[in-house]
Formats: structure tokens, sequence, C-alpha cells
């Protein structure tokens, strides 16, 4: 006998779309299995089998984020396919942070009604992120929670887990003055930052169709682009030139997250002029009239991640990322002081 209850589809909670949803979804999570992954979708949980081949002192390394009130902008847009990423995104960029590579990722999904197209949707961005994480997605949960949630709306998180050996974490403690910081483009404004940004642009269903000349597109498409994913190039990165540092750059800006690569007594000089500032951010400095040290203290500013290798690498790190499809430029360098972030 198929599940199903009247009585809890009368309350607002329909089990039937949550099957629905699972059908539709199966195909996008196949694509994102790698050697390891033991189970499909359905299950008590998600098993895994770590081969440790090659490791001596394996380190498991966790993440966990949501993607914030840039959802608001999926709401508007009715576009669902690429908040996944973003969710991916903010948990893998973490992990690859510490050298980790990512193996599996979950995502929660709680919503107010459960539309199964939609709920497809969102993992089918889930999966085009774990896809360029090279993780597999293993496992989720959909919660209806009707009265919590309005019906056109739903919360989006997720959690991954990594592995590096442990005498190859990366954790700033070989840091020194000298060492340069190279800058990994961002794709945009990322997954932080969203109140100011909604707050600024007053976004509504006409301002996120509004064509504005110097994005080229409508803002609401420059807002909604996906987070990058760092994982593939950093890890190429280690491989070739040794990372003794690396910060994302998420909710607090450079103020924020520069200081977090960083040991005491040490101080990362950025010059603002090493990269082009990409037109989305001097928008929304220009509209919401913001000082420049808040856009800093706030959004990526153009870099999503910032990785400190030895002067005499930093050439060769660039060559790396770039042939990786990544846009790398040399920000500046350590140097000793107690500032933290000096920007100049």
């Amino acid at each position: 006998m198929k599940s199903f209850s009247d009585s809890y589809k009368a309350a607002g909670v329909d089990v039937t779309a949550g099957y629905r949803a699972v059908e539709l979804m199966k195909a996008d999570v196949k694509r994102t299995a790698i050697p390891g992954v033991l189970t499909g979708i359905g299950g008590f949980g998600g098993l895994f089998e770590l081969d440790l081949t090659g490791y001596e002192r394996p380190v498991l390394v966790s993440g966990t984020d949501g993607v914030g009130t840039k959802l608001k902008l999926a709401f508007l847009m009715d576009k669902h396919d690429t908040v996944g990423q973003d969710c991916v995104a903010m948990c893998v960029n973490d992990i690859i942070c510490s050298g980790a590579k990512p193996l599996y990722f979950l995502d929660y999904i709680a919503c107010g009604k459960n539309l199964p197209e939609r709920i497809a949707a969102i993992v089918r961005g889930v999966a085009d992120g774990c896809v360029a994480a090279g993780c597999a997605l293993v496992g989720g949960e959909t919660a209806e929670m009707p009265g919590f949630y309005p019906e056109d709306e739903y919360d989006l998180a997720g959690y991954s887990t990594g592995i590096v050996e442990r005498g190859a974490i990366i954790d700033g403690s070989r840091l020194e003055a000298g060492d340069a910081l190279i800058g990994l483009a961002s794709s945009g404004v990322h997954s932080n930052g969203f109140s100011l940004v909604r707050k600024v642009f007053g976004i509504d269903e006409k301002t996120v169709g509004e064509y504005v000349d110097e994005l080229g597109c409508t803002l609401g498409e420059a807002l909604l682009t996906p987070t990058r994913i760092y994982v593939k190039p950093m890890l190429e990165l280690i491989g070739k030139v040794e990372v003794k540092a690396v910060s994302h750059i998420t909710g607090g800006g450079f103020y924020e997250n520069v200081p977090r690569m960083l040991r005491e007594g040490l101080t990362a000089h950025i010059r603002k002029d090493a990269y082009e500032l990409p037109a989305i951010f001097s928008l929304l400095q220009r509209r919401g009239d913001i000082p420049e040290r808040d856009m800093y203290n706030t959004f990526n500013m153009g870099i999503g991640m910032i990785a400190a290798v030895p002067a005499q690498q930093a050439d060769e790190a660039v060559r790396v990322l770039t042939a990786c499809g990544e846009r790398a430029c040399v920000l500046g360098e350590v140097k000793q002081g107690p500032e933290g972030v000096v920007l100049w």
C-alpha cells in the first residue's frame, strides 16, 4: 500500500508531493556520484566509504551554511535552479581554506508548500554545485511546514565534509612577512550582504527586472548569479605551489575574513587597484551612498578567495589559477603589524 494521509494533507502537508519531488531529483543526484558513494537517496542516512589510500593521519573537515536572504530574489524572479549552487559553495569554499577536498554534501529545504518541480529545481542547483566541487550529494531533507513558511517561500541550508592529511592542513602557521596575497575573482555579490542589497535597491518584482546598462543585464540577473566554487582550482594550486593560508571572503568582507588567515603580528596589505572593481559594487555604493569602509566590511568587492604564497611563487600561482579558468591577480603582501588588514 502506498503511503498517504488525507488528514495530514488537509492540514497542509502532502506526503505524495514529497515522493514526486524525490523522483524528479534522482537523475540530478545520480550525476554527482563519485567513488565512495554506497547508497542512493531515500534511506535514513547517506553512506560514504572513505578511501584512505595515501593518507597517514586523515582529518575530516566539516562546514555548514545557508543562502540567506538572497533567496528573496529567487522568490521574486521565480527562478530556483541556481541558489542550490550558492548553498554548496558557501560550505565547500570554507572547507578548501584548510586544504581539504570535499567528499559529500547534504541539503535541507524547508518550505511552506512542497511543489515538486520547484524542489527539483533547487536540488538541480545543488547538484550543479556538487559537480563543480567534485563531491557527492548523498542525502538531504525536504520539510513541508505550512503555517511556518508562506506557501511561495522556502529556506535552504547545507552541510559538507572533506578530508585532508593532518600534515597538509593549511592553517596560517607558516605565514610570514613578505608572502604574497593572491586574489581569485568572485562572480558577483555571491551570497552575503543581501539584507543591505535589498534595502539599497528596494528589491521588488519591478526592480529585479530593471535592465542596467553598466551591468549588461537586469539587476535581478546580476544579483542572482551563483557563488563561484573555488575547490578544484585551489586543489590544483595546492598541488603546484606552497599555499600557506587561505581566506574565503564572505559576510564581513575583507575586514572580517582576511584576519582569520593571519598569525598574530602580521597584517595583510591589499592594493584596491590590483584588479578592476565589478560594476555591481560601484552601483551598490553609489545608489546606497555607502561609505567605502562599509563596502569592504560587508561585501567581497570582486574577490571571493585570497591565498597566501611565498613571494617567489606568486607569478606561478597566478599562472596555475588562470590555467584553471580563474581570474587571479597579486593583491598585495603580508607585512609585520597589528592592523590585520590595510587597504590602500
